[in-house]
């Protein structure tokens, strides 16, 4: 019997919990987790080594060339390689993900990753979250999910997480930076964040993340998925 291949997109806005749910549903089915999100911050950072000004687009298309941006997964963990560099650790902080959502919206760099990301999805069953997944990347995925929350809620969510962490920071800010990268997500020229026609939207703003991660699997078996009973 053919191996059944099934596509998961989830898109949607930073901060709406896409890679905690994304990961935790992969877990669950035996779907191979992509954090396209995480490529993005690879090519952030290795800009910001070279001193590149994330609103200089030319230079930014003309040294994304020379980054090579890798997927592995360890322990059923994925780790990003940035040539051959394991920079999982490296890609989190706030500087390298507003940087980001800036070079992100750069035809070149999102071209760069393309073929990657669907490479990435051409053999295997997974679960891919992002800004253009449903849209873009993955436009025949068997489902496609909108995760989205309030700027607040998402504000708040962050500011928990780095204070766990023992980081600094400013609520009022966070939540500010939030709604500016919405705005720069949703108003690019390249592949803008925006809901597919055919996506179910989910507001996780009052859901706990097992609500939203059930949500995501019974959308999925509704839409053929196969899964054994014990899941």
């Amino acid at each position: 019997m053919e191996k059944q291949i099934f596509r998961i997109a989830i898109d949607g806005p930073a901060g709406a919990g896409k890679s905690t749910i994304a990961r935790m549903a992969a877990e669950r089915l035996g779907f191979i987790y992509v954090d396209t999100g995480a490529m993005y911050r690879a090519i952030a950072l290795f800009c910001l080594r070279r001193g590149i000004s994330p609103k200089d687009e030319e230079a930014v298309s003309s040294a994304v060339k020379e980054a090579q941006i890798t997927i592995t997964h360890v322990d059923k963990e994925q780790r990003v390689l940035l040539n051959g560099e394991d920079v999982s650790g490296q890609i989190r902080t706030e500087q390298v993900g507003n940087t980001a959502s800036a070079v992100s919206a750069y035809p070149e760099v999102r071209a760069h990753l393309l073929n990657l990301q669907r490479d990435l999805a051409a053999n295997a069953s997974v679960i891919m979250d992002g800004r253009d997944i449903g849209t873009c990347v993955l436009p025949d995925a068997e489902t496609k999910i909108f995760l989205t929350a309030s700027p607040s809620v998402r504000a708040m969510r962050r500011f928990k997480e780095l204070k766990e962490k023992g980081i600094m920071c400013n609520l009022q800010e966070i939540e500010q930076d939030i709604i500016e990268r919405d705005q720069r997500d949703t108003s690019r020229a390249a592949a803008p964040l925006k809901q597919a026609e055919d996506a179910v939207l989910v507001d996780g703003s009052d859901m706990t993340i097992e609500q939203v991660v059930s949500i995501i699997m019974d959308t999925a078996i509704s839409h053929g998925l196969k899964v054994k009973q014990s899941v």
